[in-house]
């Protein structure tokens, strides 16, 4: 038998009091996750809101239905605990209970299941018209895109126009991989074989990054199989055209033209593309012509400078296990050479 009067009043009390100091922590525990680089928590496109509203609703529901579950496990235990006289109180047969037990499961479930419906319908319809198309092609491990409207290839680094949708066709050219932008658009699997489709459209131009990765394990090196969105003002993104479809800049120190020399000499010509270099027309790497004005290099774990270039051509797998891009056992003054000619790729 249960408590009655001043009992139960306390243990409600105190019930409350315990379920609420543990909700306030966990709320502490994960207040800050919403600043983070990648958080879900922030969406910056109207792909990213239609997903967010879900996530609103399904945390929510939840968050009550853990408070509650939480706060009737405490009291019950108080009130119905195990002591000299009492006894068990059963509630088979309650059909008004039982009733209430199966529906609210149904009505939480289609309170998930309506707003999610519809952010899968918007998110999966065509793009709107005038949509910037870009083709993301998925390797093991760094990602390739072209614009076809500027006849642009580039890698590792996507710019798009804020303000103005973006279609973004999904392919692979080896395993499954997975294109997320977490605070620009939802997870989408590249396919080998196999072609699929999302769009989105930015919000606000910034001159950060948007950090962004694959989420799919495709091998050794998935963790840093990384890239970066920058969305820009349409005035940034059409000077970003115009010097990204250009040739590549000829390199104007002796050491950057011994380097280019070199870059022929080693066969980097036959893995890399290099607009205005005749000779360097490879596809199995990433398109080099501007490499210089990226701002980072190996798929994004390291930043784009002499220092880190250098390390990643003495041994490209050491810094990426798994790598494709093999050490070319370079002594020391070839990869001066070579960084000084891939720095200057502008």
């Amino acid at each position: 038998m249960g408590r009655s009067g001043p009992g139960r009043i306390i243990a409600i009390v105190f019930s409350g009091a315990v379920v609420g100091v543990l909700s306030y922590l966990l709320y502490l525990a994960f207040a800050d996750s919403a600043n983070t680089p990648q958080s879900t928590w922030m969406p910056m496109s109207d792909n990213t809101d239609n997903i967010h509203a879900v996530y609103q609703v399904v945390f929510y529901l939840a968050a009550a239905v853990f408070i509650l579950i939480l706060f009737l496990t405490l009291l019950f235990t108080l009130m119905f605990r195990e002591r000299e006289g009492a006894v068990a109180q059963q509630f088979h047969g309650n059909s008004k209970l039982e009733v209430l037990l199966v529906g609210v499961p149904v009505l939480i479930v289609v309170a998930m299941m309506v707003p999610s419906f519809k952010a899968i319908a918007q998110n999966t319809a065509d793009p709107p018209k005038g949509a910037l198309e870009v083709v993301a092609i998925g390797h093991q491990w760094w990602f390739e895109f072209q614009y076809p409207e500027f006849g642009i290839t580039t890698a590792n680094e996507l710019h798009v126009p804020a303000g103005r949708a973006v279609s973004v066709t999904l392919k692979s050219n080896d395993v499954i991989h997975s294109f997320w932008v977490p605070q620009l658009v939802g997870k989408v699997d590249m396919v080998p074989g196999h072609t699929n489709h999302l769009w989105f459209t930015p919000d606000t131009a910034r001159d950060e990054a948007y950090l962004a990765q694959c989420a799919e394990f495709c091998g050794a090196s998935h963790a840093n199989m990384r890239f970066r969105v920058f969305v820009d003002t349409e005035a940034k993104f059409s000077d970003w055209t115009k010097a990204t479809a250009a040739d590549a800049a000829k390199p104007a120190s002796e050491l950057a033209k011994a380097g280019e020399q070199q870059f022929t000499a080693s066969g980097c010509i036959g893995c890399h593309t290099v607009k205005g270099n005749p000779l360097a027309q490879g596809k199995a790497g990433p398109n080099l012509t501007h490499i210089g004005s990226r701002t980072t290099i190996a798929s994004g774990i390291l930043p784009n400078s002499a220092e880190p270039m250098h390390k990643w051509l003495a041994n490209p797998p050491a810094v990426k296990p798994g790598s494709k891009m093999p050490n070319l056992a370079l002594t020391e003054e070839q990869i001066q050479k070579l960084t000084a000619y891939l720095e200057s790729l502008k």
